[in-house]
């Protein structure tokens, strides 16, 4: 029997791309399918949220969830997340997200809890704190995208902009390690990455919010030192490279020195203002 989602039909075109599309409200009532009456809602977050989603882009989403996830449910979920990266097309292998609990999702006094999980392009659920963390819940409270269930403001406490300059001042010093642990700078991808990442970080430790990794580049050019300005525009304009393309010469030391440069930034009290 199909479930009924007491909170209506789900969002039929919450993206720019028609296949994506499809994708997400597949994705959505086959989780209301298998999670039946622990089926909360289901909102998109990310790039997709922030308003910057692109074809370079993966597609992340939340399904939190009333209850623990139960065995029988769990095994549903990962089933159908093995399934759809088999599938032809561009954007089968770009979903990203969790099945929150609601209750941990609420406040962030439940971060670090592991929460069921799918890696962008995996077949293999994991549970991770991936998605447990003070940006996703900004995000999905200020700015979520809702395919089915109640406003996401009803599903998450306020997250201060304190707490998130604070988490800024603790990511950006590890950042660097920790994603040498995962990838390697002989691909562009990793390069642009890490100097979005970058200035992603550092506009949210100015302005206690969250943007995307594009409009946080656009600020990083108006708000930094301008000696940055060739190695943000670099990583603008090489994003519709190829993933796995060799990074262009040079750009791997500039993104080491810029890295140095953030975690000054993170250590001082204040982010120096620019004038223009």
């Amino acid at each position: 029997m199909t479930h009924r989602d007491p909170w209506g039909p789900v969002e039929q075109h919450p993206t720019p791309f028609p296949e994506l599309d499809a994708l997400v409200v597949e994705l959505v009532e086959r989780a209301r399918e298998i999670l039946g009456s622990s089926f909360v809602g289901a909102y998109l977050q990310g790039s997709a949220a922030l308003g910057d989603l692109d074809e370079a882009s993966d597609c992340d989403f939340l399904v939190p969830v009333r209850g623990p996830i139960d065995p029988e449910q769990e095994a549903g979920l990962r089933r159908l997340h093995d399934e759809i990266p088999t599938r032809l097309g561009q954007w089968s292998t770009e979903l990203e997200g969790s099945y929150p609990e609601e209750t941990e999702l609420r406040s962030v006094r439940s971060l670090g809890r592991p929460w069921l999980y799918i890696d962008r392009g995996s077949r293999e659920m994991q549970w991770s704190t991936h998605c447990n963390t003070e940006v996703v819940r900004w995000i999905l409270r200020e700015r979520g995208i809702t395919l089915a269930g109640p406003d996401p403001r009803t599903l998450v406490d306020e997250v201060p902009g304190d707490l998130l300059r604070a988490r800024m001042r603790t990511e950006i010093p590890r950042f660097l390690t920790e994603l040498q642990t995962w990838t390697t700078f002989d691909i562009a991808w990793a390069q642009r990455y890490a100097v979005a990442t970058y200035c992603r970080m550092l506009q949210t430790l100015h302005s206690g919010r969250v943007t995307s990794k594009r409009a946080a580049l656009l600020w990083g050019r108006e708000a930094l030192d301008p000696g940055w300005e060739p190695l943000l525009t670099q990583v603008l304009e090489d994003r519709p490279l190829p993933w796995d393309a060799p990074p262009r010469p040079g750009s791997v030391a500039e993104t080491l020195r810029f890295a140095r440069y953030a975690e000054e930034l993170a250590a001082a009290p204040t982010l120096p203002r620019r004038d223009r």
